[in-house]
């Protein structure tokens, strides 16, 4: 088996993993393919363009930040993601880091399922001339994606503290023009992040769906709405020159202008994340997320 790593290397502690990783590999035959960004060790592969045809998973280190960075790479890959949360929450992550050596014997022996998640291909429609910055691009110069997202792609305002304006459409239809501080396109997965910040549904993420979630709405009338995973969601900007962006599972994205169209649709490419027997959503929502910790009542005391 030939494992592709992925890590933050920010974290303090990573050395050490990568010793116990190392290890635990070892004893199962696994090879290990480090990532560029990583230190290679004395006899492993480097994690490049021509050598990820050649792994079966990609194992990421970190937190749900470095899982998405991972989905960006091996999703549209095919590649199934293992993650291994050495940061503070872990809500995609299946594995803690105390866990990792029973996850690689596990992953070895084959015994995990495969959690198939819907992504997002984002793009920006826009015309020729885009000044960014004082720096006028041509279209192909600009960043107009496409984008691959596993959470959501976000249009919100970067500067100051104004509304902007949004047309939304789903399919043909229009939603309407929103005055809010922006839009959350999400899929299932990406339900429980920001989108649920900011006032959307849970939504369980087998669901073939995607959300739309105003940010802040300047009318009540403005609510989250839930769409079929086909449809295809256009935001056009309609105010907000210069203050208005695009980010993309909140690593990457595009400064957008006044006219520019965000639309995003269902990915050809779903994100397959290795889950262990035991793991369910509702687990994961219970102990990451604390859902439902409501303390049991004293029957003894309620009774007096």
């Amino acid at each position: 088996m030939k494992i592709g790593v992925l890590a933050n290397p920010e974290y303090s502690g990573l050395r050490d993993v990568l010793d116990r990783l190392r290890a635990a590999a070892g004893e199962h035959g696994i090879d290990l393919y480090f990532h560029e960004e990583l230190s290679s060790p004395e006899g492993s592969q480097a994690l490049e363009d021509e050598t990820w045809s050649e792994i079966d998973c990609l194992l990421t280190l970190g937190g749900d930040g470095t899982l998405l960075r991972g989905a960006r790479l091996a999703g549209p890959r095919g590649i199934p993601i293992l993650g291994c949360n050495v940061g503070r929450l872990g809500f995609l992550t299946s594995a803690s880091l105390s866990e990792l050596e029973e996850a690689i014997e596990r992953l070895a022996r084959g015994d995990y399922t495969e959690d198939e998640r819907l992504a997002l291909e984002v793009t920006v429609e826009r015309e020729e001339g885009f000044d960014r910055e004082g720096v006028t691009a041509s279209a192909d110069e600009a960043d107009v994606g496409p984008f691959y997202a596993l959470n959501d792609a976000v249009i919100h305002k970067s500067g100051f503290a104004r509304l902007v304006r949004l047309q939304v459409w789903a399919d043909d239809e229009e939603l309407g023009l929103y005055s809010a501080d922006g839009i959350i396109i999400s899929t299932a997965t990406g339900s429980t992040a920001y989108s649920l910040s900011a006032g959307g549904p849970i939504l369980v993420p087998g669901l073939d769906a995607l959300v739309t979630t105003p940010i802040c709405p300047h009318t009540l009338a403005v609510r989250p709405v839930v769409h079929p995973a086909e449809a295809l969601i256009t935001v056009e900007v309609a105010m907000g020159d210069g203050e208005v962006v695009l980010t993309v599972d909140g690593q990457v994205g595009s400064a957008l202008r006044s006219g520019d169209r965000v639309i995003a649709r269902r990915s050809a490419h779903p994100v397959r994340l290795v889950r262990f027997p035991g793991q369910t959503f509702f687990s994961v929502l219970r102990r990451k997320l604390r859902w439902g910790d409501v303390r049991p009542l004293d029957v003894g005391r309620e009774s007096a």
